[in-house]
């Protein structure tokens, strides 16, 4: 059975503390992505209008709370005029704050598409930057689950960011606003201890600043534990996610091996590792609600008790009373942001850990190895290919070919075979420039008239005809050509669904898939072929078609085969080994790329962690 899925130190923070230090970082490190994206431009003007937007509002709050005096001091003398009169002016402060709430509304929603666009784009562009995303998918558990990271999570942290952003901001201006209101308005206050009447200058100001203090406080005690709660649950509903995924992409043969019941105890305890983190959640949760709860609750008579005192004692009309109050609770609300969001602000801290550490990995990338000695490689204008001294280094050892210097002229063939499949993996991607670790020389044309085969053939999303061309768009060739490329290698029954959208992968058979990458080859015609085991694992009928090819109109085409020996002569005009060679260079890493030529399954390769 299947172990559990291990934690992994950047699934999670492993103090119930912040590192400030490694969190400021980590927030640099987005920040200035998003500032060296496209969509700056966007995101500046949509952040200015906001300020505008979010300023005009915290004004016309203010204009709000001064109503309240002669609102209510129109009802405490039942005076009906100026009730009415004080309606009207409620009913246009209310019109223009209603526009500027669905302004806001439309500049939040607006900010998260384009902060998620820009978030995006520089996520792919990372990841996609040339070998990064292959040697990123062995590099442990942080490169398991790409997808996840740029969909979910990034979509997750601009979500995140664009309302715990406004709302700081929205919650600055009004303190910024009301303080000053509520202070002068405590200058009118008297209070009355011990016989004595005092005037204390901000009376109700630091009254508002002591309680959020001690609510403030008391939350971040309380809710601390959600930083890495939140943090270590989305780590287990990836591997949650990625059990299901797998079981998904390799059913035919969990239903051969009859291993249904095995998978179900697997995927259980996975699931029960996601119940207990979403225990502790909500057991965290509760205790920091009972506290915001609580907090907000007595709010709601808390001005009043602070402002009673003075009220009784001094002129103040009841009218002004509501003033204060009103103020009091505007600055209460600027003050309680940090109560109000903490969950929010541990989630959000625990995304960008996940986001943050998924693309700083992703940059490592270019220094894997960086102290082992690398292969050279040199792009040519001629159709010749050199390989000199090559030596392939990987952590079980260093291997090499069995003849020193090999030159092949265009159109030549050369078979390599190996003992493992490990070393042909290895040296077929040593080849490709995937594995670039090692020492020696190949020289070769330049890389667009090279097609690579792996083992597995890739069938890519979309119609059949924009498989048949990819990696090129379909406008580059013929329909009739198409048609010939896939009838030349036994694949005429599929003309007809040409055009046709569908899971080809999944669709169609190992042979299927195969043949459909050598029709690739008939149609677009490279210089070279460098595939691996891509012949030998034909069925012996359609082998030997692709040999006729190969042998007649794609005579021209020079290929590189790593893969098994054949009997059949006239095949190959040259023949090497690869040998174990204990005196070659030795990689050094702390986590070096998988060799094994067993294919990744379509979980780890299309979901993610």
């Amino acid at each position: 059975m299947a172990a559990e899925p291990s934690k992994s130190p950047t699934d999670a923070v492993t103090t119930d503390g912040i590192d400030w230090g490694a969190f400021f970082s980590e927030f640099r490190t987005m920040a200035s992505a998003l500032w060296a994206s496209r969509q700056r431009p966007k995101l500046s003007l949509l952040g200015l209008g906001l300020v505008a937007v979010v300023g005009a509002t915290a004004y016309s709050q203010i204009k709000l709370n001064a109503w309240n005096g002669p609102f209510y001091n129109a009802l405490a003398r039942k005076d009906m005029q100026l009730f009415i009169q004080q309606l009207g002016v409620f009913a246009v402060l209310a019109g223009v704050l209603l526009i500027l709430n669905v302004a806001q509304l439309w500049l939040n929603m607006s900010s998260k598409v384009v902060l998620r666009q820009g978030l995006v784009d520089d996520l792919l562009e990372q990841w996609l930057a040339p070998a990064r995303a292959f040697r990123l998918s062995n590099a442990g558990k942080i490169g398991e689950n790409p997808d996840q990271r740029i969909q979910q999570d990034a979509q997750h942290l601009s979500d995140l960011t664009t309302d715990l952003g406004i709302g700081l901001l929205q919650s600055t201006l009004l303190l910024a606003s009301f303080v000053g209101v509520l202070w002068m308005l405590s200058s009118h206050m008297v209070l009355s201890i011990l016989g004595g009447a005092y005037v204390v200058p901000g009376y109700m100001v630091w009254c508002a600043l002591a309680y959020a203090a001690i609510a403030s406080a008391l939350s971040w005690r309380v809710g601390r534990p959600l930083i890495n709660l939140n943090a270590e649950h989305y780590a287990r509903e990836a591997d949650f996610r990625y059990a299901l995924v797998r079981v998904n992409e390799q059913i035919d043969a969990i239903t051969l091996s009859r291993g249904e019941a095995d998978e179900r105890n697997h995927i259980a305890g996975v699931f029960r590792t996601v119940l207990d983190i979403s225990w502790r959640i909500v057991n965290a949760t509760t205790r920091l609600t009972l506290v915001t709860a609580g907090y907000g609750w007595f709010t709601i008579i808390a001005p009043i008790l602070v402002a009673a005192p003075a009220y009784f004692h001094s002129s103040i009309s009841f009218g002004e009373l509501m003033v204060i109050v009103g103020a009091f609770n505007q600055v209460q609300q600027a003050l309680r942001w940090f109560v109000d969001n903490f969950s929010g602000i541990a989630d959000w801290r625990a995304t960008l850990l996940r986001v943050a550490s998924f693309r700083q990995k992703i940059l490592t990338m270019d220094d894997l190895g960086r102290d082992t000695s690398r292969i050279a490689f040199k792009e040519t204008d001629d159709l010749i290919v050199k390989i000199d001294d090559l030596r392939v280094s990987s952590p079980a050892g260093c291997i090499k070919l069995s003849e020193a210097h090999t030159e092949l002229q265009a159109g030549q063939r050369m078979l390599i075979t190996g003992e493992t499949g490990e070393e042909k993996s290895l040296v077929f991607r040593a080849v490709g420039g995937l594995w670039p670790w090692g020492s020696g020389r190949i020289t070769a044309p330049p890389r667009q008239s090279i097609m690579f085969m792996p083992v597995r053939a890739y069938t890519p999303a979309g119609t059949l005809r924009e498989a048949v061309a990819y990696p090129h768009p379909v406008s580059n060739f013929d329909a009739a050509d198409i048609a010939k490329a896939l009838a030349d290698v036994g694949l005429e029954h599929l003309k007809a669904e040409l055009d046709v959208e569908d899971r080809w992968d999944r669709r169609l058979t190992d042979d299927e898939k195969q043949s459909l990458a050598f029709a690739r080859v008939v149609l677009q015609q490279p210089n070279w072929v460098v595939a691996n085991d891509a012949l030998d694992i034909l069925n012996p009928t359609t082998r030997k078609r692709i040999r006729e090819i190969m042998q007649g109109a794609l005579s021209h085409i020079g290929l590189i085969n790593v893969g098994h020996d054949v009997p059949e002569s006239g095949v190959y005009h040259y023949k090497v080994r690869l040998v174990r060679d204990p005196q070659g260079p030795a990689f050094e890493s702390d986590r070096a790329p998988q060799t094994s030529d067993q294919p990744r399954p379509a979980a780890e390769q299309s979901s993610g962690g």
